[in-house]
């Protein structure tokens, strides 16, 4: 797993122009300690092996030393790209290696997924885990221990979250190193000054440069006086849009005049390492944030597939599992108001961290509720969501305050991209490891519970420069003001024409996503032409289409999304959105209906995430919790609404009609938006 990584990492360095000579000139601090740790630790493994009784007898103390070392030696790195990563996977592995006493704890029935016995375990440093779940598989850290199969050639393993994460981490690291020369070319080539200070990102206090010189950064930047941040600060607020969670301007980024008329002298590795991605890939806390919630996300759909497999089975009523989803859908739609108001009062890293917290002993306890009573399991789906209600604003918020502003639409698309990854190979990757536990169901559930934990680790190490918020008056009581707060987020969203007309269209544009949530299952069993494909793989099929149109969209926008007017983007993609569901309706072709659907899934995401960056470059920082929350409510609700309405007309119309029909709606909906000036024009 971890040479995996590595290698991945190697391979993207060599693709994107990197020089593997650079891994040489890779300057980490307190070298001797790391080697030190790391020759302790393999060191005390290879005495005790050879059956040396003193490192046999102090084995727990020295591994511990070993940790307690490599950790510190981490942390003092934690600027350099990946190393953060690598830091919060090593503690997890280090907790479940102390826990029990020095040795690493594994899985019987992954083991033989993978294709080993307990006879390839290293006697001396494995521990066998209870294949029956329960209190001593949590009291021996079982979710922080080798748990995952990975049954592929050459590189078969068993894995731990901790390794997952270490991996992560160590690619990253190797790519950072391998693309950092081409940015000191970048530098030379764009006449910034190597001694020039340099607008930095902080990751634990320490400045991570970012190759942009200070003046150059804060002229042209196009803040706005209303934003209420001060010059110094280059990043403003955003959040993400028009997701709902389950279980969780001008010239943005464009070369300056003066600079591209120069371009065609500066070198293609310089061009490469000019690009957004491979800035916030150099960025060492963005990219441990990125790399953190993306690993938790794929968490999330295991337990997701999970919850719908324990539910069924328990009932083996369709009708119950719907409900619990519902449940879970529900904060979306009466919580983010309240959760708004309180984000923007809150400091965004505790937010993020309690949260991450709440819905690992939330989850945690999902499989043993529904083992005791089923009814106990819908007020902690509708904890999770609730919780995640008030994640997600904080998590959107604290990417402008990590990321320069030209860097602020790429930023957006790589979050998108990330959720997007967790879609495509998430869903199949949990129903794959579901099948593979079987009846042990816990398991999918307390993985996630341990990728919530590593998540808040992560965060702990990442510094967030806090919002400047003006504050009112204090008159009056605690709730008055409370309720004052909310109605300012909602007249300033009612006062800016271009979101709150953006916000209306949306809510209407949206409802052909709500129908085909509802009847895409209903569509692929009752419409498509199931002779190349068959039911239910043919259903698959076309959510995985989505995933890839989602995922191909976001590259683009973020790619290019800079040199085409905001306004036209969001037109252009709600139209083209509304006719690809209109086609996927009106075809019973699977090739054509994979086709629409892969439009749809680009579409959406040329639509999405312009609107979510207009929001965060118009609405000052301190009230983007109840700007935002207010169009979610609005724009789910309508979703939700579309859902219901949906499914009681295919009650006596075919499906295929019922989703072009919504389709033509959105499509309207984008022709509305093209014709008001507030949209067109942002």
């Amino acid at each position: 797993m971890l040479i995996a990584g590595i290698v991945l990492g190697f391979i993207l360095g060599l693709l994107l122009r990197g020089r593997a000579g650079n891994l040489l000139d890779a300057e980490l601090r307190w070298p001797a300690a790391l080697f030190g740790a790391v020759l302790l630790r393999f060191g005390t493994e290879l005495a005790i092996r050879n059956g040396l009784e003193p490192a046999a007898v102090l084995r727990l103390p020295l591994y511990g030393a070993a940790f307690a070392l490599l950790l510190v030696a981490l942390w003092h790195n934690r600027a350099v790209p990946g190393m953060l990563v690598v830091l919060v996977g090593a503690t997890a592995n280090a907790f479940a290696i102390l826990v029990n006493g020095g040795w690493m704890p594994v899985w019987g029935p992954s083991l033989a997924v993978a294709g080993f016995t307990t006879r390839d375990l290293v006697a001396t440093f494995h521990v066998l885990l209870p294949e029956t779940l329960g209190l001593d598989f949590l009291r021996m850290a079982g979710p922080l221990g080798d748990l995952i199969p990975v049954p592929l050639p050459f590189l078969a393993n068993v894995a731990s979250v901790g390794d997952i994460f270490i991996s992560a981490g160590l690619g990253l690291f190797v790519l950072a190193s391998m693309v950092r020369g081409p940015v000191a070319a970048r530098a030379s080539a764009t006449g910034a000054s190597a001694s020039a200070p340099t607008a930095a990102a902080v990751v634990g206090g320490t400045p991570v440069h970012l190759g942009r010189p200070v003046p150059t950064a804060v002229s042209g930047s196009g803040l706005m006086a209303e934003t209420g941040l001060e010059v110094g600060l280059l990043t403003i607020g955003s959040y993400t849009l028009d997701r709902p969670i389950l279980l969780g301007g001008a010239g943005t980024g464009a070369m300056p005049a003066a600079q591209a008329a120069g371009a065609a002298n500066v070198p293609l590795s310089a061009r490469i390492a000019a690009h957004p991605y491979i800035r916030l890939a150099l960025d060492a806390r963005f990219a441990a944030f990125w790399i953190g919630q993306t690993i938790s996300l794929f968490g999330d759909r295991l337990h997701q597939v999970a919850l719908a497999v324990l539910v069924y089975g328990l009932t083996n009523s369709p009708l119950a599992t719907g409900l619990v989803f519902l449940t879970a859908a529900l904060p979306n739609l009466v919580v983010s108001p309240i959760a708004g108001t309180f984000v923007d009062r809150w400091d965004l890293r505790a937010t993020m961290v309690v949260s991450d917290l709440l819905r690992a002993g939330l989850v945690l306890l999902i499989p043993l509720a529904a083992a005791r009573d089923l009814w106990l399991v819908f007020p902690l789906v509708f904890a999770v969501t609730t919780v995640s209600v008030f994640f997600r604003p904080a998590k959107a918020a604290a990417v402008p305050r990590m990321v320069r502003r030209d860097d602020l639409m790429a930023a957006n698309s790589a979050t998108w991209t990330g959720e997007t990854l967790a879609d495509i190979a998430g869903y199949p990757l949990a129903g794959l490891f579901v099948a593979f536990v079987g009846s042990s169901l816990f398991l999918a559930f307390w993985i996630d519970a341990a990728s919530y934990l590593i998540s808040a680790a992560l965060l702990l190490g990442i510094v967030i420069p806090p919002v400047l918020r003006t504050v009112g008056p204090a008159t009056g009581s605690a709730l008055r003001r409370f309720g004052r707060e909310l109605r300012d987020g909602w007249r300033f969203l009612r006062g800016a024409p271009s979101l709150y007309q953006n916000t209306l269209v949306s809510a209407v544009a949206q409802v052909s996503i709500g129908a085909t949530i509802a009847l895409t299952v209903v569509y692929a069993r009752d419409v498509l032409d199931g002779t190349a494909v068959a039911y239910p793989a043919n259903y698959t099929l076309i959510e995985a289409a989505i995933g890839v149109g989602n995922l191909l969209g976001g590259l683009l926008v973020g790619a290019f999304g800079a040199r085409v007017r905001k306004g036209r983007l969001i037109v252009g993609g709600m139209i083209a959105m509304g006719a690809s569901i209109a086609l996927l309706g009106a075809t019973g072709n699977l090739f054509l209906a994979v086709a629409a659907s892969l439009g749809y899934g680009v579409a959406n995401l040329v639509y999405i995430i312009p609107t979510q960056t207009l929001f965060g470059e118009l609405t000052p920082p301190g009230m983007m919790g109840r700007v935002v929350a207010f169009r979610s409510s609005l724009v789910f609700g309508a979703l939700t609404l579309a859902m219901a309405v949906a499914g009681a007309l295919a009650e006596n119309l075919p499906a295929g009609l019922v989703i072009t029909g919504f389709g033509l709606v959105t499509v309207g909906a984008g022709i509305v938006a093209g014709l008001l000036p507030a949209i067109r024009r942002s």
